[in-house]
């Protein structure tokens, strides 16, 4: 009769146990590697919003042709990992603005620029109800996002309202840029407005080539903040 040797049972179950917690302590390492690898990815990508009216949200145009898709395409050639986020709407005016800044603003930000103000010059608003609109948005971004960079997208408008009032609507931007210590797009249509083969039919609103010339003209004074 054969006997079985079992002194050595309790060492051998001692050692499979061991094989089982460094396996597992292996196994949770790498998953929690995995997970710090995934976070820090996302928490590197950061977010810029283009809030607009129509010049933002390529009226007329494909929206891959408006000059907030030609920044992203700008980021990712220099090889920054930002999400664009074109939320331009057609005929928006500051007071609109204010009134869906909220939801907008639920997402993270890190770049905020402010494009509106033009529909209200088309409209004959008073200038000081535009800059006072305008104001609580750049307050109202800062409050929920403290360390965002805001810039504002200087605008001007056509002398058929009088010039007292261009004049006055024009310096809007300026004073609150120097104001807020915000930056500043001197004129967003630069080399764009009142050329008519840069723009559509409506003389308002620029053409596939009229947005790549905004999109340099908004890359020069973006590019600095973003190094």
């Amino acid at each position: 009769m054969t006997r079985c040797n079992t002194s050595n049972r309790p060492e051998s179950a001692k050692l499979f146990v061991g094989r089982l917690i460094r396996r597992a302590g292996r196994l949770a390492a790498f998953a929690l590697a995995s997970w710090l690898a995934t976070t820090t990815a996302a928490a590197a990508t950061k977010t810029m919003i283009f809030y607009g009216d129509s010049l933002t949200a390529g009226y007329g145009l494909d929206p891959d042709e408006a000059y907030p898709a030609l920044i992203q395409k700008k980021l990712a050639a220099e090889g920054l990992d930002w999400r664009v986020v074109n939320a331009g709407l057609s005929g928006e005016t500051t007071a609109g603005g204010l009134r869906r800044l909220d939801w907008i603003l639920r997402q993270p930000v890190d770049v905020f620029v402010i494009e509106l103000g033009g529909n209200d010059g088309l409209r004959g608003l008073a200038p000081e109800v535009t800059r006072k609109n305008l104001q609580e948005m750049i307050d109202r971004v800062r409050a929920k996002n403290p360390r965002v960079i805001l810039v504002l997208a200087g605008m001007q408008i056509p002398t058929n309202m009088g010039p007292a009032y261009s004049e006055a609507f024009a310096k809007i931007y300026p004073d609150l840029a120097q104001a807020n210590q915000v930056a500043l797009i001197p004129f967003l249509l630069a080399g764009v407005g009142g050329i008519p083969e840069l723009n559509l039919p409506d003389g308002i609103h620029p053409t596939a080539v009229g947005h790549r010339i905004v999109a340099e003209t908004v890359w020069r004074t973006l590019s600095p903040l973003l190094r």
